[in-house]
C-alpha cells in the first residue's frame, strides 16, 4: 500500500516526489517508472537549458513559475556539485519585421522575472563574433545556464532513496479502479495517484475517466552536431524571435556542458509516443491516430498550423535546415554540420473539442488522483517550482 503513488519516473514525477518527501508526513511513497533506467526519454534527451521565462505569456503558469525554477534548479546543481555552466543566451530577429518584438519580449521577460539586456550590433559581436541580427538588435541575457539532465535526474533519485522513497524500476503500472494499480501482474493498493507519464499521461487519465477531451500530438526534435573545429564560433546560446503562436522556439544553437554544440531540433509529427528514428517505437494504430490528428489540425489551421508544417518539412533535409541554421550564424557551412544521434519527443497536447495545440502547463484532478497532462518545455526547468505547484493541487483535493 503506498499513500502517494506516481506513474512516471521523470523529471516531473521525480520533483514531485521529492516535494512530498521534504515536506513530510507524506507517508509511503512509490514512484513506478516503466523503462529499467530514468531519464529515458524527454528528461534525458532534453537540451539541458535552464530557460529564463521570456516567452511565456503573462499570468500563464509557465510565465509564474519558470525564472523561480531556474534558479531552483541552478541553485541545486551547485549544492550538489552537478555540471552546470552559465553560457548565457542570445535572442535574435531572423527578419527585419521580427525587430519590433524585441521590446515586447524584454517586457514580458521582465514581467516574468527574466532581465534581457537590448544589446546593438556592436554587443552582439562582442557577445557572438559570428551571429546575424536581421535588425541590428538582440536580446542578451549572460546568467543563462546549461546543465547535463541525467545528471539530475540520477541525483535527485539518489536524495529520494535516503529520503525513503521507492523507485520501482521497469514495471507497466496501470489503474485498476478503487484506488489499485495493477503492476506486472501485482494489484497495489494507493491513497492518491499522481499521474507524471509524460507522453503516456493521456492513457493514463482517461484510463480514470479524466481528460477525454484531449490527445497526445508528440513531435520529434532531431539535432545537427556542429564539427569541431569548424569554420564558425558559437560561444553559447543563440536563439531566433520565436513566432509565439506555435509550440516551438525553431532552430537554434546550444552549448552543452560538456562543450559541445548543436544546432536544432526540428519539430516533426512523431509516427509513435518514442518513435525517435525509423520504425523505433512505430506502431500502425499509433501512426494511423496520429496521422488523423495531424491532418485535423492541418484542417483547422488553428494557430497557423499549416505554415508551421510546411516550414518544419522543409528543415527535416539538411539543405532545409541550413538555412534556418545560417539565419542566425550565417557563415555556417553545411559540411560544419554532422548528423546527430541526439533526438527527442515533445509530447504535446491537443485539445480535441478546439484544435488548439496547450501551450501551458494542465493539470487536472481525478478520483483519488491528480493529472500532470502537458508537460512540455521548460518543465525540466521548473520541475522544482511546478512540484511545488502540483502539491498545492494535490492539498486542495485530498
Amino acid at each position: 500500500m503506498a499513500d502517494f503513488a506516481i506513474i512516471g519516473g521523470g523529471i516531473v514525477g521525480l520533483a514531485i516526489a521529492r516535494a512530498l518527501a521534504l515536506r513530510g508526513g507524506a507517508g509511503q511513497i512509490v514512484v513506478f517508472e516503466k523503462e529499467p533506467r530514468l531519464a529515458a526519454h524527454a528528461s534525458g534527451r532534453n537540451s539541458g537549458v535552464l530557460h529564463s521565462g521570456i516567452y511565456y505569456a503573462e499570468g500563464s503558469l509557465k510565465a509564474r513559475i519558470c525564472a523561480e525554477g531556474a534558479r531552483s534548479m541552478a541553485a541545486y546543481c551547485d549544492e550538489h556539485g552537478l555540471p552546470i555552466r552559465r553560457v548565457g543566451k542570445l535572442i535574435l530577429p531572423t527578419r527585419a519585421e521580427d525587430g519590433s518584438r524585441l521590446e515586447m519580449l524584454q517586457a514580458r521577460g521582465k514581467a516574468n522575472g527574466a532581465h534581457f539586456e537590448l544589446v546593438d550590433e556592436a554587443g552582439i559581436l562582442e557577445i557572438e563574433p559570428d551571429a546575424r541580427s536581421a535588425d541590428g538588435r538582440g536580446l542578451y541575457n549572460a546568467e543563462t545556464a546549461v546543465v547535463e539532465p541525467a545528471a539530475v535526474v540520477e541525483a535527485i533519485a539518489a536524495e529520494l532513496r535516503d529520503l525513503g522513497v521507492t523507485i520501482r524500476l521497469g514495471c507497466q503500472a496501470r489503474p485498476a479502479g478503487d484506488r489499485t494499480l495493477t503492476v506486472d501482474g501485482e494489484r497495489v493498493g494507493y491513497g492518491h495517484l499522481i499521474n507524471a507519464a509524460g507522453a503516456y499521461a493521456d492513457r493514463v487519465a482517461q484510463a480514470m475517466g479524466v481528460g477525454e477531451r484531449y490527445r497526445i500530438l508528440p513531435f520529434k526534435g532531431a539535432y545537427y552536431k556542429l564539427r569541431d573545429p569548424a569554420g564558425v564560433r558559437v560561444n553559447g546560446l543563440i536563439y531566433p524571435v520565436p513566432d509565439l503562436r506555435i509550440p516551438v522556439l525553431g532552430v537554434h544553437s546550444t552549448r552543452t556542458v560538456a562543450g559541445g554544440v548543436y544546432f536544432g531540433p526540428t519539430a516533426s509529427p512523431a509516427m509513435g509516443r518514442e518513435n525517435y528514428r525509423g520504425f523505433q517505437g512505430f506502431s500502425v494504430v499509433d501512426a494511423a491516430q496520429i496521422a488523423g490528428r495531424v491532418a485535423q489540425q492541418y484542417l483547422r489551421n488553428a494557430g497557423g498550423f499549416r505554415r508551421y508544417l510546411h516550414t518544419e518539412a522543409a528543415r527535416m533535409v539538411k539543405p532545409g535546415f541550413l538555412r534556418a541554421a545560417r539565419a542566425l550564424v550565417p557563415r555556417l557551412a553545411g559540411s560544419d554540420l554532422l548528423r546527430s544521434d541526439k533526438v527527442g519527443i515533445r509530447a504535446q497536447l491537443m485539445d480535441r473539442e478546439t484544435g488548439a495545440l496547450e501551450m501551458d502547463f494542465v493539470i487536472e484532478p481525478g478520483p483519488d488522483s491528480t493529472h500532470v497532462l502537458n508537460a512540455i518545455s521548460p518543465a525540466f526547468t521548473c520541475s522544482f517550482a511546478f512540484a511545488d505547484f502540483v502539491i498545492e493541487a494535490v492539498k486542495r483535493e485530498t
